[in-house]
């Protein structure tokens, strides 16, 4: 067996055993994840404790190999452990390892660090790279909404100072003050901590919600129309054209 050949089933990609490989190792990654929550669990028994440890020993020991077979099978090995994947499956393992001394106080606390491990879960994800088509299509419309969502905000902060200052100069003391009161208001999340008491800033506040919900709903559209695209691309992408039937038996 070839490295390229590891590298493919490792990745999912391979005709053969490529999707059970995967499939295990993504079975192994939520397994992961669950241990580790299991694990912050305060009436855990000693047994208890004892098989989520061996069992978290156990998903290290094969994540050690995959990455140490990822790192000495690949073409390129130092780019594959600078690149995105590699560095998340580096992170992912190494506190981990540490984990095996728990008597330091900071490794214990790098343990949750291995849910980084659920990142693996995009690997070799299509629709997770149709996503990123489609923000990368809408790229300039995300800046051009960025900019007057900016703009939006700043003049939120402005008239709610403008309306609520005299009434209520401790919550409202100055413009950058004001900020918070804004960003949560346009995003329509409302923590509650400051809020309009006059009639003008009231009215003003149901304004700049109308804005907020706007706000949230662009972004979403956007994305909604360059995935449409990136799937129809997709879609054009993957039928192979047709041959034309043949007329050899017709009569000329």
């Amino acid at each position: 067996m070839t490295r390229p050949d590891i590298i493919a089933i490792l990745d999912g990609t391979s005709p053969t055993f490529g999707r059970s490989v995967a499939l295990a190792i993504y079975a192994l990654i939520c397994a992961s994840a669950i241990i580790i929550a299991l694990e912050t669990l305060p009436d855990l028994t000693p047994r208890m404790n004892t098989i989520l440890v061996t069992a978290e020993l156990v998903i290290l020991g094969i994540f050690v190999v995959e990455y140490t077979l990822r790192l000495t099978c690949s073409e390129r090995p130092l780019k594959y452990a600078f690149s995105f994947w590699g560095i998340i499956d580096f992170i992912a393992i190494v506190p981990a390892v540490l984990f095996l001394f728990p008597d330091l106080t900071t490794v214990r606390a790098l343990r949750l660090l291995r849910i980084l491990r659920l990142l693996k879960l995009f690997k070799a994800n299509r629709a997770l790279d149709r996503i990123g088509a489609a923000i990368d299509r809408a790229k300039a419309e995300f800046g051009i909404f960025f900019f007057i969502a900016v703009v939006a905000l700043y003049l939120a902060a402005v008239g709610i100072y403008h309306f609520e200052h005299e009434a209520q100069p401790d919550g409202f003391s100055s413009i950058p003050e004001s900020l918070w009161w804004a960003i949560a208001t346009l995003t329509t999340v409302g923590y509650g901590d400051v809020y309009p008491i006059t009639t003008g800033g009231r009215i003003f506040t149901g304004l700049v919600l109308l804005i907020g919900i706007g706000i949230v709903a662009v972004p979403a559209g956007l994305i909604t129309a360059a995935l449409t695209e990136s799937s129809s691309s997709d879609s054009d992408a993957d039928q192979e054209p047709q041959e034309p039937k043949s007329n050899r038996g017709d009569i000329s």
